[in-house]
């Protein structure tokens, strides 16, 4: 195993998560209602670092006891300690960029990296903080910070089986996926959700559902449930038992829903109150149930000064794909760029129809959903992305509806003099000009109208179906009747398990794709006046797109392990199909361009005048299949296509990784402010976006 390519980037980019005059613009009470959340928000952190594997919580706090050692003033730690000015930087980068991954595994990409400097150099540092010495000395995080070449799976998130780290099977280093799959479909049986949960294979061969709640025993009425909390498990799992174990993160959990419950007293509105009162309940009790309510609440909560959402909302990082990690965030609405995206929601019922699909595989009615671009406050999370969608279940998008939220501070955020590799010379100050515009674009309709869209196909009760079952629609794809559809009690996550987030998340990018190409949707961005024109502003944003995710696809085979052969990052395994189908449109639309046989000189060219007569179709030939694959609950066929387009063969795999891994960039960490009250007042504390800064936020958050 080469470690090399698991070290913390040096330096890593941390850039300024920029706040201040959108809070500032805040009446008292949305000041206390942002706080309140804020903080419930960020006393999750010590949950995702539970979540991500067993030694982060100790090097959150070893970090943070050596900031304390020395009050931030790191040149008198390294005096102290005795040692070099790289030995220190390697120290910072490492801990910088630990902080803003939530863990010591990558949040975008799921694989661990390691410090540069030494053991002998940490246990150094160390030495000058009696509570670091004894973190490093009482945990494992004195060998588990570093590789283990005994163990190369290890650097990756996956099945405990296949000896990969998962910390969602905690102390269950023998438990199979075909267990995992049999405890999800028992759970399923019982109608207990699984995105709180964990689960531990017990010494006897038995199982613990771990439920996240601030309380050690099941309500007084049940759990979601019902009365019991223990079973003897049939079918392969014959004989063994199964019981919900109540508590998982209990400390944490109970001083969430105390701020959950002084939210609710500063709330602007009734639905802002009841939304409050059914997160408190789920985080106190464990149940989902209550979860869901909440979330049916918070898509009623239109137009808000303050945003927010936080909860176990995306299950990336399950190995099979269905519990999922706490997040949670705040944020003040742009009144200005909501107006753009308030048009696009307008025009969305005349651009549904243009997707490759017919009205049987699209919801009876689009529920317009809430729209708005966001500046953000507090984004708690192992990755900030630039866009969100939710709910994640179905029942609440086709019942009450969902919403869309651009995080506009996370888009344009950027570090100084930011290299692009991949992009031709005569391609760069047309991208340059217009990635950011391009990027809102695709990150609306990708939101909106990619997450927004499809109807599954559903026996919603035994008999009932919402379809007519005697006349199932045309599947496009076939040509032949519809012969699979979702049966009771099964959702998209459960049936199409480990690739449903990636399938999804690429189906979602297809539809920005297919419909950037639409020149009145560029024109409600203020781009071009709605006619087809390559060759004015709205040409330049459309070929700006293209480029972007062409050299995305590039890019996502860092996120490719040639020795598991897995993909560690939804979205980069999606761009990278993506960019295939480029490849695959013909006629050059899309070409790989080098001269070295190294790759170290490669470049994407996509030709701009084929994006309308190629690249479109070939987009939207491949989005068809996804799309009506998803909406039927055919995982056979929706397997075999996604598994075909996402396979690494050895040209891509070696050569084109290795020019990847050469020219790669550090993915940015964002320095985020705290917010602090004092009788009554709420202020807001920002911080430099340097390495220090971020340290020094994290160890006045005090969590």
């Amino acid at each position: 195993m080469d470690e090399t390519q698991y070290y913390a980037d040096a330096p890593p980019t941390t850039v300024a998560l920029t706040i201040k005059p959108h809070f500032e613009a805040l009446t008292d009470e949305h000041k206390l209602y942002a706080h309140h959340i804020s903080r419930a928000a960020f006393l999750g952190y010590r949950i995702i670092l539970r979540q991500v594997s067993p030694e982060s919580e100790a090097i959150y706090d070893f970090i943070i006891a050596l900031y304390d050692s020395c009050n931030g003033e790191w040149k008198k730690l390294q005096a102290e300690a005795k040692v070099s000015d790289q030995t220190l930087q390697y120290f910072l980068h490492y801990a910088t960029q630990f902080l803003g991954n939530a863990g010591n595994y990558k949040g975008f990409g799921d694989s661990k990296f390691i410090p540069r400097c030494s053991q002998e150099d940490v246990a150094a540092l160390a030495a000058v903080s009696a509570k670091a010495q004894k973190i490093l000395e009482t945990t494992s995080i004195k060998k588990a910070m570093f590789a283990d070449k005994e163990k190369p799976a290890l650097m990756h998130l996956g099945f405990p089986s296949l000896g990969h780290m998962s910390a969602y099977y905690p102390d269950s280093p023998d438990i199979s996926q075909e267990e995992i799959d049999a405890i999800s479909d028992f759970l399923a049986e019982k109608k207990l959700l699984p995105e709180n949960t964990r689960v531990r294979k017990t010494s006897g061969g038995d199982y613990e559902v771990l439920i996240a709640s601030a309380v050690q025993s099941p309500p007084p009425g049940g759990s979601d449930a019902g009365q019991e909390s223990e079973w003897t498990l049939g079918g392969k799992l014959h004989g063994k038992k199964l019981k919900l174990v109540f508590g998982d993160y209990i400390e944490e959990l109970a001083k969430i829903a105390l701020h959950i419950k002084k939210a609710g007293l500063h709330s602007a509105n009734e639905t802002q109150k009841k939304m409050m009162d059914e997160y408190a309940k789920s985080f106190g009790t464990g149940s989902l149930n209550a979860f869901k309510e909440s979330q049916k609440l918070w898509v009623k909560d239109i137009g808000p000064m303050v945003e927010s959402n936080i909860g176990f909302i995306e299950s990336y990082r399950d190995p099979a794909g269905v519990r999922s990690e706490w997040e949670g965030m705040v944020a003040m609405v742009n009144q200005e760029r909501t107006r753009a995206f308030k048009k696009l929601v307008d025009a969305a019922p005349s651009m549904i129809p243009k997707l490759p699909w017919s009205s049987d595989f699209e919801k009876d009615t689009f529920t317009a959903p809430d729209f708005t671009s966001l500046e953000v406050l507090t984004f708690a999370s192992s990755g900030i992305p630039a866009g969100i969608n939710i709910p994640n279940y179905d029942d609440v998008r086709q019942e009450v509806g969902f919403k869309n939220v651009s995080l506009g501070n996370v888009l344009s955020a950027k570090a100084p003099n930011e290299p692009i590799p991949f992009i031709r010379e005569e391609d760069l100050s047309l991208y340059q000009n217009n990635r950011d515009d391009a990027f809102e674009v695709q990150v609306g309709i990708h939101e909106l109208l990619g997450h927004g869209t499809g109807k599954l196909l559903q026996e919603t009760a035994p008999g009932e179906y919402n379809f007519d079952i005697n006349s199932p629609p045309i599947d496009p794809v076939s040509g032949k009747p519809c012969a699979t559809f979702y049966k009771p009690g099964q959702t998209w996550n459960s049936v199409f398990g480990q690739i449903a987030s990636s399938y999804e998340e690429c189906r979602a990018e297809c539809v920005a794709m297919a419909l950037s190409c639409d020149f009145e949707i560029l024109r409600i961005f203020n781009f071009g006046d709605g006619t087809i024109n390559m060759e004015n502003k709205a040409g330049e944003v459309l070929y700006a797109s293209y480029l972007s995710m062409a050299r995305a696809g590039i890019v996502a085979l860092e996120f490719w392990d040639p020795k598991s052969r897995k993909w560690g990052q939804a979205h980069m395994q999606a761009r990278f199909s993506i960019l295939k189908t480029f490849l695959d449109a013909g006629d050059g639309f899309t070409t790989l361009s080098y001269t070295n046989d190294d790759l170290s000189d490669l470049k994407i060219k996509v030709d701009k005048s084929k994006i309308l007569s190629h690249g479109r179709p070939a987009v939207e030939k491949y989005l068809q299949k996804l799309h009506i694959y998803k909406c039927t609950a055919n995982h056979v066929e929706g397997k075999k296509l996604y598994d075909e387009m996402t396979h690494v063969d050895d040209f891509w795999g070696q050569k084109v990784r290795s020019a990847v891994l050469q020219r790669k960039t550090p993915r940015k960490v964002f320095v985020q402010g705290n917010t602090i009250e004092d009788d009554g007042k709420v202020t807001l504390k920002e911080y430099e976006p340097t390495m220090e800064g971020m340290i020094q936020s994290f160890a006045e958050r005090g969590i």
